[in-house]
C-alpha cells in the first residue's frame, strides 16, 4: 500500500529521507501533518523501513483515542522495548520513569520537577540507545497523544541535534500536535499533485470503468486513500454497490475509520447540524437550520456549527454550509444510523414546501416503502430536470420513481424513460436490462413502439437486412393509429438512417418518405427533415438543403435538433453546413452528460470538417468521440472517428498514423457487414494512398464504392468520393472508368442544390475533361462557389496549374501553383503542398519552406483543452465539458506549456490564435 499511496510524493520523500539518511551524523525533528487517508502512515512506513535497512533502531507509537487522557501512555508506547535499560539511568530518573510506567512508586516532588526528571530520563535512555546504533521515533495520529507524552516530546525534540536521534510526528490537519512541540520543523501533505492521481489510479485500479473512474477522481479531491479505496465500492458499472444512482459513494472500512472519527467530538446539536447539511443538496444555512430544528425539537442557531468549523470539516461561504472534503459528507451519513438519516430526509421535507422538486426528493428518501404519489412527484421532478438538460438528474428521479412505484402502468412508463435517459448518457448495458422489466409488464400499443425503438438503438449494429426497416414502417404505424405522430416520426427517422447506411432500393425507401411527409408535423421539424435525408438523399437533397438554410436563419433548436440536422446535413454531402449545427449540439450535450448522442454528434463533426480542413474542429472531435465511442460500446461511431482521424492524418502527411488509424477502424468496422463503413473506409484509404503518390491504389480503393459487386458500394457516398477517383485515375482504363462513374452521377445529381455535390462533380469533370475540353471545363469549375471547399479549391488549382504547365503554358502555370502551395501550406496539409512545391519548381519557380505549426505539435486531446483554455475556461469547467477531471485537465496542461515554449494559459490564444471569450 504505502508504495502506491506515495505516487507524487517526491519531495516529501527527499525530506524524509534526508533526515533518515543524516542520523549518523546529527539529529533531526519532522512534524508531518495533512487530512485523513493523504499518505503521512505512508511516509512513516516508508522512513521506519529506510531506517531499519540501514541498521537503526525503529521505536514506533501511535496515538489511541481512548488513551487520551492515560498520561505517558504514548511514551510508553515508544519506550517498552528498552525498559531493561532504565536501571542503568541515574536513580531519580529511573525512579521517575518507571513511576510514569506505573512499575514503581512514584516520587515525591512537585509536579515540574517531576517531569523534568521523566523527561532527562527518556532522553538519557533514548541517548543510550543511540550509542549503539541510530534512533528513530516514528508517532503516527500524534494528535491523540496524551499531554505529557507530548510535552516529554517536546523536550527530546528541542535536544535531538547533540545525538544521532531523529523524530517523525504525524498530526491531522484539523488537530495541533499539543503545546509540548511547537518548534519543529512542519511538512504539509496536500492533495496529490496533477496526473499523480491518475497514476494511482492506474496502479491499482487499471479496469475501472471510465464514468466510475471520473467519479472516483472527483470524490476523492486528490487524497491517495480515497483514490484506492472507493473503486471497491463501485460494482462493475461504476455505481455504488447496494445503492445506485446514489449521489454519495459509501465508505470502505479504511474510509470510514479515518473520516468518521473526525466526528466523535463533536456535541449532540453539531451532529444533527451536519446530518441535515449532508443530506441536503443544496447546503443553504438557512434551510439547514431549520431542518434540524424540525429535527430536534428545539431552537438551533449557527453557533451549534462553530465546532464543525473549528474542526475542519466544513466551512460557511455565502451563507451555505461547503464540506471541507466530499468525503466528510460520506463519513456524516455513513456514520448515522439509517433512522436518523431518514428521519433527516423527513425533516427537509416539511422545510421545503415551496420547492416540489427538491421536496420530491426527499419525501422519496424519507418513506421505506412504495408511494405512487411520492413516484408521480418524481416523475414531474425527472421531467423538469430533462427540460433544464440536466439528464442524469432527470435519470436517477426515474430510478427513485421506479422503485416507490405502486401502479404497474406509472412503473412500465418509468422504465421506459429511464432506458432512454440510459442511452443518452452512454450506459448501453443498463438500457436493455431495463427494457425487459418494462416487457414483462405488459406493455401498450404505445409503449411497446418505444420498446422497438429502443431496442434498434441497441441493436443497430447486428442486422442490416430490410426487415428491420419493415418493422419500424410497421411500428410507426401503429404509432401514428394510437395518436403519437413525435414517436412515429423518430421510428421513421431511424429507419431511414438504415437505409442511407444500406440502401434497400427505392419503393422501400419512398415508402418511409411517404409516412413521414403524411404526419401531421411542421415541414421544418427536424425529424422530418432528417427522415428525407436518409431515405431520398439524392430525391430530396434540394427540400433538405433549403430547409437546414432556413433553420440556420431562424435558430432556436435545442441541442437534440441540432444534433438531428446535423446528421441530415452530411447524408445529403451538406458538409458545410454540418459544423454549425454539430457545434451548438455537441456543446449542449456535453454539458449534459449526453455521452451517446454526443458521440455520433461528433463523429459527424470531424467527417464533415475533413472537407473543409478544419483541424480546430475536427481533429479534437475525432478524439473526443473515440474515446466515448469506447466507453458507451459504440462500435459504429468508434469505427467513424478512426476514419476521421485517419484522414486528418493523411492530409497532414503523418501516414503511420493514418495506415494504423484505418486498420483500427476497419478491423472494427468488419464485425456487420455495413456498405456506409465499408464506404467511408475506402475512401480514407483512397485519400490516404493519394498522400502517399500511391495512385493506382487509391483509385483501386476508392473505385471499390463505385462497383455494384462489391461489399463497399454506395450510391450515396459516391458524390463525396467522385474527387478522390478523378484524381486518383491516370492510366487510360482508369479515366475510362471514372468518366463512365462521373456521367452516371451528373445524370443523378448534376441537378443537385448542395454545393459540396457541385463542386466535387465541378472538379472531378475538369480534371477528367479530354483537352480540347479541359481550359473550359476548369473554368465552370472555379466558377463555382468554393468558399466552403477550401481543399476542393486548392486542389483543383494545382491540377489546372499541372495541365498549363505539361502543355507548355508555364508562366500561365505559375499564378494557379503558387496560390495552390500558398492554400495548401495555409491549411497545414502538407503532402499537397509539397506536390504543388515541386509542380512549381517544375514550372521554374523556387519554394520556401514549410515551417510547423504550433498546433501540430499536440495530440488532438491536447488541442482541444488548450483551446478552451485559451478561451478562458478554468481546468473545472473544461473537465465539466470533456467529462475529464479538473486534475487530468492540469496535468495536460502541464504538457502543453513546454511544446508551446510557453509558461502560462495567458499566452495560448496568441499561440492557437484564438480569442479570449
Amino acid at each position: 500500500m504505502s508504495g502506491t499511496t506515495l505516487f507524487g510524493r517526491d519531495e516529501e520523500l527527499a525530506a524524509v529521507d534526508a533526515l533518515v539518511d543524516a542520523l549518523p551524523g546529527r539529529g533531526d525533528a519532522l512534524l508531518i501533518h495533512g487530512a485523513p487517508g493523504i499518505g503521512k502512515s505512508a511516509l512513516l512506513d516508508h522512513a521506519a523501513a529506510r531506517a531499519g535497512s540501514a541498521g537503526f533502531t525503529v521505536l514506533r507509537a501511535a496515538g489511541v483515542r481512548a488513551e487520551t487522557g492515560l498520561p505517558f501512555a504514548g511514551l510508553h508506547q515508544l519506550a517498552h522495548t528498552m525498559t531493561e535499560r532504565i536501571p542503568h539511568l541515574p536513580a531519580v530518573q529511573a525512579q521517575a520513569l518507571l513511576g510514569a510506567f506505573g512499575m514503581a512508586e512514584p516520587s515525591d516532588g512537585a509536579s515540574a520537577p517531576r517531569f523534568f526528571m521523566i523527561a532527562l530520563a527518556t532522553l538519557g535512555l533514548l541517548g543510550e540507545a543511540a550509542a549503539e546504533a541510530p534512533v528513530l521515533l516514528v508517532v503516527d495520529d500524534a494528535q491523540w497523544l496524551d499531554a505529557p507524552t507530548l510535552d516529554v516530546l517536546g523536550f527530546v525534540a528541542r535536544r535531538v541535534g547533540a545525538e544521532p536521534l531523529g523524530l517523525l510526528l504525524a498530526v491531522r490537519d484539523d488537530r495541533t500536535a499539543g503545546r509540548g512541540v511547537p518548534d519543529i520543523r512542519e511538512l504539509h501533505l496536500g492533495p496529490l499533485a496533477p496526473g499523480a492521481g491518475d497514476a494511482l489510479l492506474d496502479a491499482r485500479s487499471p479496469g475501472l470503468d471510465p464514468g466510475a473512474r471520473r467519479r472516483v477522481a472527483r470524490l476523492s479531491a486528490g487524497n491517495p486513500l480515497a483514490l484506492v479505496e472507493l473503486p471497491l465500492s463501485l460494482a462493475a458499472d461504476g455505481e455504488p454497490k447496494g445503492s445506485a444512482g446514489s449521489p454519495v459513494l459509501p465508505l470502505t472500512a479504511r474510509l470510514e475509520r479515518a473520516y468518521s472519527s473526525w466526528l466523535a467530538d463533536l456535541p449532540s446539536d453539531t451532529h444533527q447540524l451536519l446530518l441535515v447539511a449532508a443530506t441536503t443538496d443544496d447546503g443553504a444555512l438557512t434551510e439547514v437550520l431549520a431542518a434540524t430544528a424540525a429535527l430536534t425539537g428545539t431552537e438551533i442557531s449557527a453557533l451549534s456549527l462553530e465546532p464543525a468549523v473549528a474542526a475542519g470539516l466544513v466551512r460557511v461561504d455565502g451563507f451555505r454550509i461547503v464540506f471541507s472534503h466530499p468525503l466528510v459528507r460520506s463519513a456524516v451519513l455513513g456514520a448515522a444510523p439509517l433512522a436518523d438519516r431518514l428521519a433527516a430526509h423527513g425533516a427537509l421535507a416539511d422545510t421545503l414546501r415551496g420547492h416540489p422538486d427538491r421536496q420530491a426528493w426527499h419525501r422519496a428518501s424519507a418513506g421505506g416503502r412504495p408511494d405512487e404519489a411520492v413516484a408521480r412527484q418524481l416523475d414531474r421532478a425527472a421531467l423538469g430536470a430533462r427540460e433544464r438538460g440536466a439528464v442524469t438528474a432527470a435519470l436517477t428521479a426515474l430510478e427513485r420513481a421506479i422503485a416507490l412505484s405502486e401502479d404497474p402502468a406509472g412503473r412500465r412508463a418509468r422504465l421506459l424513460g429511464a432506458a432512454e435517459l440510459c442511452f443518452e448518457l452512454g450506459r448501453a448495458d443498463r438500457v436493455s436490462a431495463l427494457v425487459q422489466q418494462a416487457e414483462s409488464l405488459g406493455p401498450d400499443v404505445l409503449e411497446r413502439a418505444r420498446v422497438v425503438l429502443l431496442r434498434e438503438w441497441l441493436e443497430s449494429e447486428s442486422d442490416t437486412s430490410t426487415s428491420r426497416i419493415h418493422l419500424l414502417l410497421a411500428t410507426a404505424e401503429q404509432a401514428a393509429e394510437a395518436g403519437d405522430p413525435e414517436l412515429a416520426l423518430r421510428l421513421l427517422r431511424v429507419a431511414a438512417w438504415r437505409c442511407w447506411w444500406a440502401d434497400p432500393g427505392r419503393e422501400l425507401r419512398e415508402r418511409v418518405v411517404t409516412a413521414a411527409e403524411r404526419l401531421p408535423v411542421p415541414e421544418l421539424h427536424p425529424d422530418l427533415v432528417c427522415t428525407l435525408a436518409g431515405a431520398a438523399p439524392m430525391e430530396a437533397s434540394a427540400t433538405v438543403i433549403d430547409r437546414l438554410r432556413r433553420l440556420e436563419r431562424e435558430g432556436g433548436y435545442d441541442v437534440v435538433a441540432a444534433a438531428t440536422l446535423g446528421n441530415a446535413a452530411i447524408m445529403v454531402n451538406g458538409f458545410d453546413h454540418v459544423t454549425g449545427f454539430a457545434r451548438h449540439a455537441a456543446d449542449g450535450l456535453r454539458r449534459q452528460g449526453r455521452r451517446g448522442p454526443l458521440t455520433k454528434t461528433l463523429v459527424l463533426l470531424a467527417l464533415a470538417t475533413v472537407h473543409t480542413v478544419d483541424w480546430e474542429a475536427g481533429l479534437p472531435a475525432a478524439a473526443e468521440a473515440a474515446r466515448l465511442a469506447e466507453e458507451t460500446a459504440q462500435p459504429r461511431w468508434l469505427t467513424g472517428a478512426k476514419v476521421a482521424k485517419a484522414q486528418f492524418a493523411a492530409l497532414r502527411g503523418d501516414l503511420d498514423t493514418a495506415l494504423v488509424a484505418i486498420g483500427e477502424a476497419e478491423g472494427q468496422g468488419l464485425t456487420v457487414v455495413d456498405p456506409s463503413k465499408l464506404a467511408y473506409i475506402q475512401i480514407a484509404r483512397g485519400l490516404i494512398a493519394l498522400a502517399a503518390g500511391r495512385h493506382a491504389e487509391a483509385f483501386s480503393c476508392v473505385w471499390r464504392v463505385f462497383d455494384p459487386a462489391d461489399p463497399s458500394y454506395h450510391p450515396f457516398m459516391q458524390t463525396m468520393a467522385i474527387a478522390e477517383l478523378a484524381e486518383a485515375a491516370t492510366s487510360e482504363d482508369q479515366r475510362a472508368m471514372a468518366k463512365d462513374a462521373l456521367r452516371q452521377l451528373v445524370t443523378s445529381a448534376g441537378a443537385s442544390e448542395v454545393q459540396m455535390i457541385r463542386v466535387s462533380l465541378g472538379f472531378a469533370q475538369a480534371l477528367l475533361a479530354d483537352d480540347e475540353d479541359a481550359e473550359e471545363r476548369f473554368r465552370a469549375a472555379f466558377d463555382l462557389d468554393m468558399s466552403r471547399a477550401p481543399f476542393v479549391r486548392a486542389r483543383l488549382m494545382l491540377a489546372h496549374g499541372t495541365w498549363l504547365r505539361r502543355h507548355r503554358r508555364v508562366m500561365e502555370a505559375r499564378t494557379p501553383l503558387r496560390i495552390a502551395r500558398e492554400s495548401f501550406e495555409a491549411m497545414g496539409v502538407e503532402p499537397w503542398r509539397e506536390r504543388a512545391a515541386q509542380e512549381l519548381r517544375s514550372a521554374g519557380e523556387g519554394s520556401k519552406s514549410q515551417g510547423r505549426l504550433d498546433r501540430d505539435l499536440l495530440t488532438p486531446q491536447e488541442v482541444q483543452i488548450a483551446q478552451l483554455a485559451a478561451q478562458g475556461l478554468s481546468n473545472k469547467e473544461i473537465g465539466r465539458q470533456l467529462h475529464l477531471s479538473p486534475r487530468t485537465i492540469g496535468t495536460h496542461l502541464y504538457r502543453i506549456f513546454p511544446k508551446l515554449g510557453i509558461t502560462s494559459r495567458s499566452q495560448l490564444s496568441d499561440r492557437l490564435d484564438v480569442s479570449p471569450t
